[in-house]
């Protein structure tokens, strides 16, 4: 599930970058080609269509967490964002039962990674521990544990570290500490790119930013199978290849 660029996405929200204009053409071409390769990597596409209202509203995964037995519904810590969550409900709906964070937790789901049956979940501006309270209590019966992470110096816990091949993290050391992912191996962004960590699992490939040579360099000499894209338009509203799509099995 993707969302297409907001006309209005120069007026994002901005916490670590500093503010610099977004070619919303561009921002819309590099969009459409990133659906493409989850297209070509064997996902169905289901394109939501823009909001002018909503400036962010292209990065679909901070408003939902979905997985096997069911979607929760996140509350995004910021708060101009909280009204994206309804055009993804409706979406999600034929394929989940729904939950939803409530107030005052804050959740993004950009904060949330999945690791087999753990969720570990970034302790961010944009995600608080009541957050993480509530989301433990919706999974319990379906088998999940949660576990909160400290993170500093970004906006998600998955600008920190992704998954990028099974049982295999990629991580910025400076932003979490990695021992707390449990039983995992660590592979560290080239030192030069600090936000690098981010890449997208799609069955076996990771769809990856073509802006982090280095560390593309290093994943590939460590049998990862990269598929770069260009999202450069979509990284100056600080965006990244997770936040822009929810993936999931159909119903």
């Amino acid at each position: 599930m993707t969302r297409a660029v907001s006309p209005a996405i120069a007026a994002c929200e901005l916490t670590h970058l500093a503010r610099r204009p977004i070619d919303f053409e561009r921002a819309r071409e590099q969009h459409h080609a990133y659906e493409a390769v989850l297209a070509e990597l064997g996902c169905e596409v289901h394109a939501l269509p823009p909001d002018a209202a909503l400036p962010d509203s292209v990065f679909v995964e901070d408003v939902a967490v979905v997985l096997d037995e069911v979607a929760v519904l996140t509350r995004p810590g910021a708060p101009s964002r909280r009204a994206e969550t309804a055009a993804v409900a409706d979406a999600l709906a034929p394929y989940r039962p729904l939950r939803s964070i409530e107030a005052p937790a804050t959740l993004d789901g950009g904060d949330v990674l999945r690791i087999g049956r753990t969720l570990y979940v970034g302790v961010t501006e944009r995600t608080n521990r009541a957050a993480i309270d509530q989301l433990a209590t919706a999974l319990a019966p379906h088998g999940y544990e949660v576990r909160a992470v400290p993170v500093e110096g970004c906006l998600h816990l998955k600008s920190a570290a992704t998954l990028v091949a099974p049982g295999t993290v990629l991580c910025n050391r400076r932003w979490i500490d990695p021992s707390v992912l449990a039983g995992v191996e660590v592979l560290e962004v080239d030192s030069t790119e600090p936000y690098a960590a981010n890449g997208l699992l799609v069955g076996d490939r990771v769809i990856y930013p073509t802006s982090f040579p280095a560390t593309r360099r290093m994943l590939e000499r460590r049998g990862v199978a990269v598929r770069p894209v260009d999202v450069s338009e979509l990284q100056k509203a600080e965006g990244a290849v997770t936040c822009c799509s929810l993936v999931f099995e159909g119903a």
